[in-house]
């Protein structure tokens, strides 16, 4: 995001085309392999299910099935880095093609959400017990009589949903699905407003932006004093106040580092402590309640990950951590910023992909080149979010408010609308359909505040309502 917008034209090579899931023989397992599984979160009526499996082995694994039962009245939500197919309270995760492949000594892990109380019980690991056994002759998996394997939908049909709608790990008192907007620390065309005068509309606030000090990693922030002159005097003790005035309204504010301008640079293990500790007592003085990342002149995943969760470690685990790539950026799981959210997105709480000023691009069907300001570009795109790993409460979709907002991918907030219908529900798509429905996808993002109160509220006036009516 940026003070002034400028096209960004790019054609580029995303994310391979999801495998399916099918009924196949399964491979014999070196013996020693196990499935270890733990509990990262658990918040009373659901949790968060970690397993790990791991070659102890002298033979390369060729791939892995984890069946577990749940106890009745528990139900799987969403789930990453596997392939689930169930059979009641039976469930069979499998390896994606990335991760099948374990050499001696080597380990992968899955992760899921569950909704209930219990954890899993008869566990096996293609077959022989989750804790190491015999190695078992490979056999081939029927599904039972009543049950078909699990199969992409015709295009004349909305798209499978996934297991019971997400139930995410909570982070403060954010609703489900949520609005996001930017507000404007600058002087610039659209309207200047204090920080108090942000409408209702709006679930998380994020502050742009803080900036680069001359310590590498270390940010600052302060109002403005161009935005101070616009609105007739507006000190740091105003804005501080006016942050605590949101969130007694139920908002919640985060700090933006960045921007296209911005240089913020974590690339050592000392620039990732600096940034820690200069963000902690920027939140601390101001009250905010997380950070958002972004960074769009490159960034250290590795630096930025340790960055992150030495901030968490001191915030707590209500700190909220946002990201807003450009698209370029959300290709593939091996690129920068993709990799950083995968890496920590046990502590993530939602990327705000900017959906605008990128040119056509492709989808998660490696089909076409979509073009941007369409339902297809913004379904297609978080797709391969969705399909890579990311969690669906942690997409939110990000679109200009309106004119003056982007130099490119301006649409109506009713496709908007439309890009979260076919998402959660598979209605209201275009010609492209994703290949199941994503109930907990997270909500929208818009860029910004500020240039939709210019432009009459369109935006927020009409997404957050709807919204409301997602599942």
């Amino acid at each position: 995001m940026r003070r002034t917008r400028s096209l960004i034209l790019a054609l580029v090579t995303a994310l391979a085309a999801t495998v399916g899931a099918a009924w196949v023989a399964l491979p014999a397992f070196a013996a020693g392999a196990t499935a270890t599984f733990v509990k990262t979160a658990d918040w009373g009526t659901g949790w968060e299910g970690k397993y790990t499996i791991t070659n102890g082995g002298a033979s390369t694994i060729s791939g892995w099935a984890v069946t577990f039962d749940l106890p009745a009245g528990t139900t799987l939500g969403s789930y990453w880095d596997a392939l689930l197919t169930s059979s009641g309270q039976r469930h069979t995760f499998t390896n994606r093609s990335w991760n099948g492949t374990l050499a001696p000594g080597a380990s992968t892990s899955f992760g899921f959400l569950a909704t209930g109380s219990g954890s899993p019980a008869n566990c096996q690991l293609n077959g022989a017990p989750c804790g190491g056994g015999p190695t078992p002759t490979p056999t081939r998996t029927t599904p039972p009589a009543t049950t078909a394997p699990p199969t992409t939908p015709p295009a004349t049909t909305p798209p499978a949903t996934t297991p019971p709608p997400t139930t995410a790990p909570p982070t403060g008192d954010l609703p489900k699905h949520l609005l996001t907007g930017y507000w404007h620390n600058f002087d610039n065309p659209a309207v200047e407003l204090r920080l108090r005068d942000v409408p209702a509309e709006y679930d998380l606030v994020a502050v742009a932006f803080a900036e680069a000090t001359a310590t590498p990693g270390a940010v600052t922030f302060a109002v403005d004093p161009g935005l101070s002159a616009a609105l007739g005097g507006y000190s740091d003790a105003e804005f501080t106040a006016d942050v605590q005035a949101l969130r007694s309204r139920g908002k919640r504010v985060i700090l933006s580092v960045g921007g296209e301008t911005g240089r913020v640079a974590v690339n050592d293990a000392a620039s990732a402590t600096a940034f820690a500790d200069s963000t902690y007592a920027l939140l601390r003085r101001y009250g905010f309640d997380g950070v958002d990342i972004d960074l769009e002149n490159g960034l250290n995943p590795t630096y930025m990950a340790q960055a992150l969760r030495a901030l968490r470690a001191k915030a707590g685990p209500s700190l909220i951590i946002a990201m807003a790539p450009q698209t370029i950026d959300m290709q593939s799981p091996a690129a920068g910023y993709f990799k950083l959210a995968l890496d920590i997105r046990d502590i993530l709480t939602v990327v705000n992909t900017q959906f605008y000023n990128s040119g056509a691009m492709l989808g998660c069907d490696q089909n076409a080149a979509y073009a941007q300001g369409s339902v297809n570009f913004i379904v297609a795109l978080a797709c391969i979010q969705l399909e890579a790993g990311l969690r669906p409460d942690q997409v939110g979709l990000g679109l200009p408010a309106g004119p003056g907002a982007a130099g490119g991918g301006i649409v109506a907030p009713s496709v908007v609308n439309a890009a979260l219908d076919c998402l959660a529900r598979g209605t209201n798509c275009g010609s492209f359909r994703p290949p199941r429905t994503y109930p907990g996808i997270r909500g929208a993002m818009t860029w910004s505040i500020n240039w939709d109160v210019s432009n009459g509220n369109g935006f927020a006036r009409t997404v957050k309502p709807h919204l409301a009516t997602l599942p």
